[in-house]
């Protein structure tokens, strides 16, 4: 069980709820402002739905890499991969694949009824395409004979999967309409995703060119992949901080801005902590780090609407 627990790879999840979090409490404050019902149950079951994704796409992972050697020389320790290590079979974690894309399926097609049956039918089958589209990514970053990892597709897919659909699609299972600006907090989390990908992508940039995993930033070098980490960590303090403005209360609640203050200082901190660092292994802490800062913007920024927009 240990060794099961280990290769879900728990630190990621933070990373995964920030997405659900941000979208299904920008449709509470939404509903909420026009007299209408927020569902905890849609909530409930879409935190179930994206834990069963993130532990899906880790487990495909430690599989998909296991068997293609990718993880034979790991750059840390702590990122020591089951399949590789022995400590589980490639042929146990194949089943644990099959077994939690199943899960996650219905995990899905629950979700999906609860928020669309009997209404909303063609959304339902819109997500429903959604769904396994998400499943297959989860899979396909590291499985396969054309895994899109190794071409180094893998950030374009974060930001679509962890940023826009998460945020976007969680927001759409509540309000049943979508709106332009949601694509800012969306992108927010889709960049700081891309984040923690790339850090982790530079960790393992040595052994990912021996093994022939073409990440992006093995593609741009460990120098150009540097000012792109430190890009994207920047940009989603603004892309929130524009939200908070277009929503119309800054101008009477002057407190928004500490949302974005709040979240200054430590994203400063740890940019310049990741640009000292001397060798590409000492980038391991920062992924936990990222993961937790990008969960914290999330609560940061519905906390603010919801206890103080309105």
């Amino acid at each position: 069980m240990k060794d099961w627990i280990q290769a879900a790879r728990l630190r990621t999840l933070p990373l995964s709820l920030s997405g659900i979090i941000m979208g299904s409490f920008i449709a509470k404050w939404r509903l909420y402002s026009e007299g209408e019902i927020w569902d905890w149950k849609i909530f409930a079951l879409a935190l179930l739905v994206t834990l069963l994704y993130q532990i899906l796409s880790n487990y495909a992972n430690d599989y998909g890499d296991g068997v293609k050697g990718t993880d034979a020389e790991r750059a840390t320790e702590a990122e020591t991969r089951a399949v590789a290590s022995g400590k589980i079979t490639a042929k146990q974690m194949k089943n644990a694949v099959i077994l939690f894309s199943i899960l996650s399926f219905v995990a899905t097609v629950a979700l999906l009824y609860l928020a669309f049956i009997p209404k909303y039918m063609n959304e339902f089958y819109l997500f429903i395409g959604l769904g396994v589209a998400s499943i297959l990514a989860a899979i396909g970053y590291t499985v396969g004979k054309k895994p899109y990892g190794y071409m180094g597709l893998g950030d374009l897919f974060v930001f679509i999967f962890f940023g826009l659909v998460s945020v976007c699609g969680s927001y759409f299972l509540f309000t049943k309409t979508f709106s332009w600006d949601i694509l800012l907090p969306g992108a927010a989390v889709g960049m700081m995703s891309m984040a923690v990908l790339n850090l982790n992508n530079m960790r393992d940039i040595e052994s990912d060119r021996l093994s022939g995993k073409n990440s992006f930033a093995l593609r741009i070098g460990f120098k150009n992949a540097m000012i792109y980490e430190i890009i994207l960590l920047q940009l989603p303090i603004i892309l929130i901080f524009v939200f908070l403005c277009l929503q119309g209360f800054l101008q009477t609640q002057q407190y928004y801005v500490f949302i974005v203050m709040i979240l200054l200082l430590p994203m400063m901190k740890i940019r310049r902590q990741i640009m000292s660092v001397k060798t590409p292994k000492e980038l391991d802490p920062f992924l936990k780090q990222v993961g937790i800062l990008t969960l914290v913007m999330a609560v940061l920024t519905v906390l603010g609407l919801n206890y103080f927009g309105n």
